[in-house]
């Protein structure tokens, strides 16, 4: 985890009557915490270790070993507190939230300090903080990311964990980019991440809202539990400015509901106060006309192809503008601008069909690629899909019944099968289709790559769907070294 260099040690008493923790104040007193962190492994003498409970083990489990790297307290609950001896205790009813606010509180704020942006929804927000985040980067502005892929403080690319950090993580990121004189951060926020209270202490000038779709009912009950996460957001304890996709019937509802002031986007809306009024694609990519809040109108060209992309685009520029950066800067950034890597990420060995990696991994992102494939393809459209194990099971069977009917070949294969039985996901991800050939249902991963490329004739686009920027793959337990953009290039050279 990145610190910033200088950070003030503080009195844990002064963090405990914050937080409202329970604890002996006498044993308290006089300790001062350098740092807070929630992984043991990562103490360093002088910290607040926060343990946590989990899916599977309670964070006091590791109690011992951060005590043995220097913590000199421990922020935990009830249950963790009767496992911890030989150390303060601060104990919270909510320890996730007490986290976050205890984060946030000795950093000093550093959102604050910095111009910040949240981008939540099902699809689209690593594609849309990618691009803001290089928009403001080519306007001259020292930007951080975090997203799915990476966290970048500047020029520095850190592989990320997950989508959105632990709290503690997230507030001493944020604080390494303010010392670093950053002055933009754009970063993903996930519906686990708010619902955690990883966000707890956090503040956005401006939030976004890119879509909802079927996806993480593993861990939402049910559609409407998945929106009032994301909604959680749209409020003044975490931003300013809502800047939402009004396409998106979640999206329409949202705007009509949030307290806080927003701004429009629509592809398909001409009165939303962000639209598009000329679209004019081609097979690099398409020529395009935004207009914007008080009439401004930005042109040129974009390297991005689908509609699903365009929405991206027109939100991560809706965004830029309104952090303050010159709308003639932006039409003469468009060109440039790529994407995230491993969303419609190509691979060109100079071969005569079209090869494309992407993370799309709900029904409906998986239908979208799939209709941007068309759009560029001159022959057929060849597309390899998984379902992950141990996540929403209730999507298998819809995705596999997009891939059906969306791809001209479809080629059924393992994800990330975790503890499930890879055989098992591609009976529910094939029932009630007849897949018969050309179509496949191939376990092996690498084989069913191959199977896509060997079946590719000149002018086809060949799609590996669900992992995109993934270097491994996760079975019983194990995770093996496995990139589909390597394995496709792989499949490329020895095409037969």
């Amino acid at each position: 985890m990145q610190r910033p260099l200088n950070s003030n040690n503080k009195k844990l008493s002064a963090l405990a009557a914050i937080i409202g923790a329970d604890c002996e104040v006498s044993e308290i007193s006089s300790i001062e915490i350098s740092g807070i962190t929630q992984s043991s492994s990562a103490v360093t003498t002088g910290d607040l270790f926060i343990a946590l409970p989990g899916q599977n083990h309670h964070g006091a489990q590791f109690a011992a070993d951060a005590i043995s790297r220097g913590a000199v307290a421990v922020l935990t609950d009830a249950e963790g507190a009767a496992q911890i001896k030989g150390i303060p205790v601060l104990i919270s009813s909510n320890p996730r939230r007490a986290a976050g606010i205890a984060s946030a509180w000795f950093y000093s704020e550093p959102m604050r300090d910095l111009y910040s942006v949240g981008v939540t929804g099902t699809n689209g927000k690593t594609t849309v903080t990618t691009l803001l985040h290089q928009i403001m980067t080519s306007a001259g502005r020292d930007s951080g990311l975090i997203g799915t892929v990476e966290v970048r403080i500047g020029s520095e690319s850190i592989a990320s964990k997950r989508t959105t950090p632990e709290s503690s993580d997230l507030q001493a990121l944020s604080a390494v980019m303010r010392e670093r004189h950053m002055r933009n951060l754009v970063m993903e926020v996930s519906s686990h991440a708010i619902t955690l209270e990883r966000i707890r202490g956090s503040h956005f000038a401006v939030v976004g809202f890119t879509n909802l779709s079927q996806d993480h009912l593993d861990f939402h009950k049910d559609m409407e539990d998945y929106f009032q996460a994301k909604a959680k957001l749209f409020t003044f304890e975490y931003g300013d400015l809502a800047v939402i996709n009004i396409d998106d019937t979640y999206g329409k509802r949202l705007a009509a509901q949030t307290e806080l002031p927003v701004l429009t986007v629509s592809r398909l809306d001409t009165q939303a106060n962000w639209h598009f009024s000329a679209i004019t694609s081609d097979y690099v990519g398409a020529s395009v006309s935004i207009r914007g809040s008080g009439g401004i109108l930005i042109e040129g060209k974009t390297q991005l192809h689908g509609g699903f992309n365009y929405d991206n685009l027109l939100m991560a520029v809706a965004i830029a503008v309104e952090s303050g950066i010159d709308p003639i800067d932006i039409a003469a950034i468009l060109p440039s601008l790529t994407g995230a890597a491993g969303r419609l990420e190509a691979v060109n060995l100079g071969q005569n069909f079209t090869a494309l990696v992407d993370y799309a991994h709900s029904p409906d992102a998986v239908k979208r690629v799939l209709e941007t494939a068309h759009e560029i393809s001159d022959g057929k459209v060849i597309a390899v899909l998984g379902c992950g194990g141990d996540r929403d099971k209730t999507k298998r069977t819809l995705m596999g019944q997009v891939l059906h009917e969306g791809a001209d070949i479809a080629i059924y294969t393992s994800d990330n099968p975790r503890s499930e039985k890879p055989e098992e996901i591609l009976v529910q991800m094939v029932l009630d289709i007849q897949v018969t050939p050309p179509n496949e249902v191939i376990v092996d991963r690498a084989q069913a790559i191959q199977s896509a490329v060997n079946l590719a004739q000149a002018g086809d686009v060949v799609i590996i769907l669900g992992k995109g920027h993934e270097k491994g793959q996760e079975v019983a337990g194990i995770v093996h070294e496995f990139d589909d953009r390597i394995e496709l290039a792989k499949a490329i050279e020895d095409k037969k």
